[in-house]
C-alpha cells in the first residue's frame, strides 16, 4: 500500500468511519420524566465578563397547542441550565433563546409520562378558601417554622429533617437569606453572593462587601437540595424571599431595588420547577425598612411574571396588613394571634379578603421571656382548632429554650414541646372528612363547622358546659328523619368516644334544627373538647 493510501486509510478511520457508525447509530431518546417532576437541560456556555448579568437564556417548551416559556441560568464554571416542570403528560419539545451563541437554538424533546402514586403535583387554591393539589387531592396546610435552618451546621441540618419526617407537619416556613436575630447569630457557611471584600470587626464579626450582580451557585444548590429533602417527605417549602432580620451585618435588606429584582429574577429560574415550593414576598414586610410599601408591588409582580406555573403567592406582615386582595398573592399570609384566641374572630379575615387565610403567626409554643414565644401548648393547640372551625389555616412555630439545644422556630433542630402530636391528631380528623371544614352558620354559630350536610365539627375550647343540646344550623342539614351518631374528642388526650344511641332529626325552629326528643349529651367537666356527628346512612 502506498504511503498516500495509507494516510487515506488512517484519516477515515480517525474521522470518517465514527462519523458512519454514529450515521447508523439509532437516535438517543430522551429520559421521560414524571408530570409535575423536573426536566432540566444543562449546557456549556461563555465564561469571560459576568454570565450572570451579560447572557440571557431562555426556552419554549411545546406540546401540542401548549406552549411554556422558561428562562434559564447561570450555575458557574461555564454550565448554563433551564428546568422545566411539565403540567400535561405527553411529548414536548423545546428550543432555546440566547444572546450567547454557543446557547441559542438548541434543540430537543422528550416524554412527559404520568406522576407516580406520591407524585400529586403542586398546590394549588380550591373553592376559594381552600387549597388542593394539582391532581385534585386536597391538601390542608398543618405547617411549621423554622427560619434559619437551612443555614446551620450540616449535623443540624439533617436532625431538623429526621424530626420533620415524624412529625404531623407538611409545610414549613423558611428564609432564603441568613437571619440574626434573637437565639440565632451563627454565621452561615455559605452566602448568596461573592465577597469582593471581608474584614473582622472589633466584636468578631465578619463584615462583608458583596458583588450584587455575582450569585454564589454552591449556596442555591444547597437551598435547592433541602427543598428536595423536603419534597421526599411530601412537605412544602414557603420560601421566605425578604425578611427584615438582617440589621446590617450582611446588607440584603437593602440591595436597592435594582438588586432586588435581579435576585427575584434569578431565584424563581432556578426554584420554580420544585413543585413543592411557595412563594412569601417577605416575613414581616412593615418591618423592611429599606423598602417602601410601594416597592412590594413591584417586587411580587416580578415573582408572578417570572414564575411560569403560578405557584401560591403570599406577603406576611408585622403589624399592619398589607392589600392581600391584589391579583398577585393567591392566599392570605396574617400574623396575628388574637384571631384565633376565641370564638368568630378567624373567619372575619376570610370573609373580607375571600381567599384562603392561614395564620401563619399566632406567637409560639414556648418558654422565652417575650409575649410572642410564650404560648402554652394548650394555647397552640386551641390556636389551630380556632382556626381550622373557622375555615382558615394556622401554622406553628416552637421557642423553648432548653441548655445545649437549639430552639426549633429559629435554627431547627428537635421539638420539645406538646402540641405537635395534638396537631397530628386534628390534622388526621380533619382528612377523615370528605371535603374541607367551614362554619355551618358563620353569622351566628362560632362553634359547628361542616364538611358537608353528613358531617360536623363542634369544638368547645375552654368553655366547659355539662351537656349539649343536639341542634345544627338549619342551613344545609339534611331533611328531617335524618339519622346521626356522635362521638366525644378529647383534643387533648387525643381520644375519640362513640355518644350511645343516635339522634334524628325534627322539624327546624328559629334557625336551628334539633333532635325530635330533644337529646342531649352528656360532657365531662373539662376543657378542649369537641363532638364530631356523621349522617348514618
Amino acid at each position: 500500500m502506498s504511503i498516500q493510501a495509507q494516510i487515506r486509510l488512517f484519516f477515515f478511520c480517525l474521522i470518517g468511519f465514527p462519523q458512519l457508525l454514529a450515521a447508523q447509530r439509532p437516535p438517543v431518546s430522551e429520559q421521560a420524566v414524571e408530570q409535575w417532576g423536573r426536566y432540566e437541560i444543562t449546557l456549556a456556555g461563555p465564561t469571560a465578563g459576568n454570565p450572570f448579568a451579560d447572557v440571557w437564556l431562555t426556552a419554549e417548551f411545546s406540546s401540542g397547542k401548549k406552549k411554556v416559556n422558561v428562562s434559564g441560568f447561570y450555575d458557574g464554571e461555564g454550565v448554563y441550565k433551564i428546568r422545566f416542570m411539565p403540567e400535561a403528560t405527553g411529548q414536548w419539545s423545546y428550543q432555546t433563546r440566547s444572546n450567547a451563541k454557543a446557547l441559542n437554538g438548541t434543540k430537543g424533546s422528550f416524554t412527559c409520562r404520568a406522576p407516580s402514586a406520591t407524585n400529586h403535583g403542586p398546590v394549588k387554591v380550591r373553592e376559594m378558601y381552600h387549597f388542593q393539589y394539582a391532581d385534585g387531592k386536597p391538601y390542608y396546610p398543618f405547617g411549621t417554622t423554622a427560619y434559619a435552618w437551612t443555614h446551620q451546621p450540616e449535623p443540624l441540618q439533617v436532625q431538623t429533617l429526621n424530626t420533620l419526617k415524624s412529625s404531623p407537619f407538611n409545610k414549613i416556613r423558611m428564609c432564603v437569606f441568613p437571619k440574626t436575630y434573637s437565639y440565632v447569630e451563627e454565621e452561615p457557611a455559605l452566602f448568596a453572593y461573592e465577597a469582593k471584600n471581608r474584614t473582622r470587626l472589633a466584636n468578631g464579626k465578619l463584615k462583608y462587601e458583596w458583588d450584587f450582580t455575582r450569585f454564589n451557585p454552591a449556596f442555591f444548590r444547597h437551598l435547592e437540595k433541602r427543598i428536595t429533602d423536603l419534597a421526599k417527605l411530601n412537605i412544602e417549602a414557603d420560601l421566605i424571599i425578604f425578611h427584615p432580620y438582617d440589621k446590617g451585618r450582611w446588607g440584603f435588606d437593602s440591595m436597592g431595588m435594582k438588586n432586588d429584582l435581579f435576585y427575584i429574577k434569578y431565584l424563581v429560574a432556578r426554584l420554580s420547577a420544585y413543585q413543592n415550593v411557595w412563594w412569601s414576598m417577605a416575613n414581616e414586610f412593615d418591618f423592611v425598612k429599606s423598602k417602601p410599601r410601594e416597592a412590594w408591588d413591584v417586587y411580587s409582580k416580578a415573582v408572578v411574571d417570572a414564575d411560569p406555573y403560578h405557584h401560591l403567592c403570599s406577603i406576611h406582615n408585622g403589624t399592619e396588613y398589607f392589600d392581600n386582595w391584589k391579583p398577585y398573592f393567591t392566599h392570605v399570609s396574617i400574623q396575628n394571634g388574637s384571631t384565633v384566641e376565641d370564638f368568630g374572630r378567624a373567619v372575619l379575615l376570610r370573609d373580607a379578603y375571600r381567599k384562603p387565610v392561614v395564620y401563619d403567626e399566632v406567637c409560639y409554643e414556648g418558654n422565652l421571656p417575650q409575649r410572642w414565644g410564650r404560648l402554652s401548648p394548650e394555647e397552640m393547640t386551641e390556636a389551630f382548632w380556632q382556626g381550622v372551625i373557622a375555615g382558615t389555616y394556622v401554622t406553628h412555630g416552637e421557642t423553648y429554650r432548653t441548655p445545649g439545644d437549639t430552639i426549633f422556630w429559629a435554627e431547627g433542630g428537635r421539638f420539645h414541646g406538646q402540641s405537635p402530636a395534638r396537631i397530628g391528631f386534628l390534622r388526621k380528623l380533619v382528612e377523615e372528612e370528605p371535603g374541607p371544614l367551614q362554619l355551618a352558620d358563620p353569622w351566628k354559630d362560632y362553634q359547628t363547622a361542616q364538611a358537608d350536610s353528613a358531617h360536623y365539627l363542634i369544638y368547645f375550647g375552654k368553655q366547659m358546659p355539662s351537656e349539649w343540646v343536639f341542634s345544627l344550623p338549619k342551613k344545609g342539614t339534611p331533611p328531617t328523619g335524618a339519622v346521626f351518631k356522635a362521638e366525644l374528642i378529647d383534643t387533648w388526650n387525643m381520644t375519640i368516644s362513640p355518644v350511645s344511641g343516635t339522634f334524628r332529626l325534627g322539624e327546624a325552629k328559629d334557625y336551628r334544627v334539633y333532635d325530635e326528643t330533644y337529646q342531649k349529651i352528656r360532657l365531662p367537666a373539662k376543657p378542649y373538647l369537641a363532638i364530631r356527628l356523621t349522617q348514618v346512612k
